[in-house]
């Protein structure tokens, strides 16, 4: 029951309202809690991921978070290429589905070895911006079975010995992380190769990734 307009201090338990006056401040300090709060997961996750990648003990299927995140790399080169579309689904009664029925519609990349150079992850926290780097001296970020579900992919794009039209049952260059489901239109390809890479991503998932010269911090601005 809302309140009635001809009485703002009065509520249906009796309580008295808080004046309007105090309502900014309250809400900013909402705000910074729940960045705070939503920060701590985050950063787990980040380094629970590295476990888990690490030791090839994270599988594709999971249920995804619903919080795009952006990466973005100054060149990235594979070996054994695959792309497929496909569906991805958050918990349910996730507080990110908004109208969307919990479910993203996203195109799946596979590649089977991966180097990135200076890599970039950042996820937007509501005020506060969850900042990965990697990378950007001589060693380069390395990945093998690295998959990533995507709504957006830019860059330059290089391909040799490209297939286009495959069904993504029959893709056999990326390795058996690279095969989607049957009757899906796909493509695959020897190689790949990506300059001023961008991605906005919805999972990532890798057998090993490695990070050397790795950065996590909080920033105001993302990748």
């Amino acid at each position: 029951m809302a309140l009635s307009a001809e009485h703002p201090s009065e509520r249906p338990d009796g309580a008295t309202a808080p004046d309007a006056g105090d309502v900014p401040a309250r809400r900013g300090r909402v705000r910074a809690r729940r960045a705070a709060v939503m920060a701590v997961p985050a950063t787990l996750v980040a380094a629970g991921l590295a476990v888990l990648t690490a030791e090839g003990a994270l599988g594709v299927q999971f249920a995804i978070s619903g919080m795009p995140f952006t990466v973005t790399a100054t060149e990235l080169k594979g070996d054994g290429f695959a792309q497929f579309g496909g569906m991805r689904e958050m918990a349910e009664g996730s507080p990110n589905a908004g109208d969307t029925g919990g479910q993203v519609v996203v195109v799946t990349s596979v590649i089977k070895k991966a180097t990135l150079t200076k890599l970039c992850q950042s996820v937007n926290l509501g005020g506060t911006n969850l900042v990965i780097k990697a990378g950007g001296g001589k060693n380069k970020v390395r990945a093998s079975d690295l998959t990533t579900d995507s709504t957006e992919l830019s860059g330059n794009a290089r391909f040799t010995n490209i297939e286009i039209g495959n069904d993504a049952s029959e893709l056999n260059k990326a390795g058996p992380q690279g095969k989607g489901p049957k009757g899906v239109f796909s493509q695959q390809s020897d190689t790949v190769r990506i300059t001023e890479l961008r991605q906005t991503n919805y999972a990532t998932t890798a057998a090993v990734f490695r990070l050397p010269g790795l950065k996590l911090g909080f920033s105001e601005s993302g990748c």
